[in-house]
């Protein structure tokens, strides 16, 4: 099976291409997620890199139900959509359920499954019948094998368009541990594999009733996944990520954005090929 995968028409993430960037904030929180979009994409201006934007409309899966989630569907569709329109990047989002898969794909281009979700095969079943690309996010609990059978059930259903995310493995309570050495079991299945810097430094339950995390440690993560082959990265960027109601301590300020991933796309040149080791 050819590493590739079909975000939307002439947008191919994959083996041979140019690394695929799923970048944005944690969630949608109201219209400044489009000003934080536009910001973005200044940051990421000519990099030698696919973007697509990742904002969800709802984090139906957080700590405490007094954390904060989003703008909810409607609304964060709306939002959504006029990112895709002003911008004219692929945009991407969660969804929690089976019934949400039909009204997001008539608006983004990727739906995404969460991490704590890719088992669930009516959802997964769902998101294939969209016809949309789909992002499978690696469960902290499974095996290489496992996702690869969560992306199946995928291809299975009639829609190969899928991809997979690494974002970390639990390692004992509260940390996550990228296993790097998988990566050749999971690209092996056939479908590409991009890896989550930012979620991966997390510490799940680290602040009582939220998830720490430490932004800092990401780059070091990301610089490895370029130099291990992976085919893209996954991360998440605010202006002030202190003042974002989900996932501030891992999420990367904007301002640190480009200088960290000038580094980490060249090093994913230097194994692609595409620039030459130098001297």
């Amino acid at each position: 099976m050819r590493r590739r995968c079909e975000i939307r028409p002439g947008f191919q993430a994959g083996a041979g291409q140019l690394p695929l960037l799923v970048a944005g904030p944690c969630v949608v929180e109201g219209p400044q997620t489009v000003e934080y979009a536009l910001a973005t994409a200044e940051a990421l201006a000519g990099l030698p890199c696919q973007w697509v934007f990742k904002a969800s409309y709802d984090k139906a899966n957080r700590l405490s139900l007094a954390s904060g989630r989003g703008a909810g569907l409607d609304a964060g569709l709306e939002i959504l959509a006029q990112i895709r329109s002003r911008l004219g990047v692929p945009v991407l989002t969660d969804v929690h359920h089976p019934e949400q898969c039909a009204p997001a794909a008539e608006v983004v281009d990727v739906l995404q499954i969460p991490a704590l979700l890719s088992r669930q095969t009516d959802l997964l079943v769902a998101a294939a019948a969209t016809g949309k690309a789909v992002n499978v996010k690696k469960g902290q609990f499974m095996a290489p094998g496992d996702a690869v059978a969560a992306a199946q059930k995928l291809a299975n259903s009639g829609n190969p368009r899928v991809f997979l995310t690494e974002r970390g493995t639990f390692f004992g309570y509260g940390r996550l541990v990228v296993d790097f050495a998988a990566l050749p079991d999971l690209q092996g299945s056939g479908f590409p594999v991009i890896l989550d810097g930012t979620h991966a430094v997390q510490r799940p339950g680290g602040l009582g009733d939220r998830s720490g995390g430490d932004w800092t440690r990401a780059p070091i993560l990301l610089r490895a996944g370029a130099a291990a082959g992976y085919d893209g990265f996954f991360l998440e960027t605010h202006p002030c990520p202190e003042r974002s109601p989900s996932d501030g301590p891992s999420m990367i300020p904007l301002a640190h954005l480009r200088e960290i991933l000038e580094e980490v796309l060249a090093i994913a040149a230097l194994h692609s090929g595409r620039a030459p080791i130098p001297a």
